[in-house]
């Protein structure tokens, strides 16, 4: 059972979130305890709340609850949007449930490639790193990759279904942040929405989100100091969509502001941790 969860009144279909965060992992699992995942939830929470969606949230489930959750979730009404996040420890290709094994992403979109989900929005938010590398915030130019994030990243890309985005935390190969106050990449997607970030088009928005995180964050403390974090959209959206415009409001892009700040208790001196 989730959580938390929000119940609109009345049975009529709705746009639907589920939260899926790793923050402790079982007992004898090398996997290191993820500080400040739960204060993404519940950010989350009640950003996508206010928006209008039935929000369930699930903490520290297993691979196999996870595998069932997402497939169980797929065959639900959803109104006009579905949301996932999931956050925990990665590699290329998956996320680990709290057992420590790994669950398969490709595995996970390709549940809402169903009559379900047909012409629906579907979105994906990754907060997971991606392999080991560090960014320190420099363009680099590569002629091939490894063969293993080539096979992984093609497999993902080719199991996400129609009407589908994918917003990762960082680009494969790299490592993906979380601070004690929460993930940069989350906080940020969450400031943007209590902004009224809501009412941009969908990759406008997210395009507006890699900014931030790009060139407004940067790791603290003594290993991990000066490294940067570039998130990564991969998308088989076929039309604008505006799955965060305020309920009742009609969309007013033009007057979001492009400068509007991101937190700044991410600019102290807190250890930052690898997600």
């Amino acid at each position: 059972m989730p959580l938390w969860r929000r119940t609109n009144a009345g049975d009529e279909e709705c746009n639907r979130a589920v939260l899926v965060s790793e923050s402790n992992f079982d007992h004898g699992v090398p996997l290191g305890r993820r500080p400040g995942a739960e204060k993404d939830t519940k950010r989350l929470h009640r950003a996508l709340t206010r928006l209008g969606y039935r929000v369930d949230i699930h903490m520290d489930l297993n691979a196999q609850e996870i595998y069932t959750l997402f497939k169980t979730e797929s065959e639900q009404p959803v109104k006009e949007c579905f949301l996932a996040g999931l956050s925990s420890h990665g590699e290329e290709g998956c996320v680990f449930g709290a057992d420590g094994m790994p669950v398969r992403l490709s595995h996970i979109f390709s549940c809402f490639n169903n009559t379900h989900m047909k012409g629906k929005t579907k979105l994906f938010f990754i907060q997971a790193c991606r392999g080991g590398e560090l960014d320190d915030g420099v363009t680099v130019e590569m002629d091939s990759a490894g063969s293993d994030i080539i096979e992984d990243t093609l497999s993902q890309y080719l199991s996400i279904p129609m009407d589908t985005a994918v917003m990762y935390a960082t680009v494969p190969g790299y490592g993906a942040f979380l601070h004690p106050l929460g993930a940069v990449f989350l906080q940020t997607f969450c400031i943007l929405l209590e902004e009224g970030g809501g009412a941009l088009e969908l990759t406008r928005l997210l395009t507006r989100l890699s900014h931030r995180v790009a060139f407004r964050f940067e790791a603290k403390g003594r290993l991990l100091g000066g490294k940067k974090e570039m998130p990564c959209l991969v998308s088989r959206l076929t039309r604008e969509v505006f799955p965060f415009a305020e309920p009742g409001k009609e969309g007013v892009a033009n007057g979001v502001s492009a400068t509007t700040f991101v937190n700044p208790e991410y600019n102290k001196p807190h250890k930052h941790h690898i997600s």
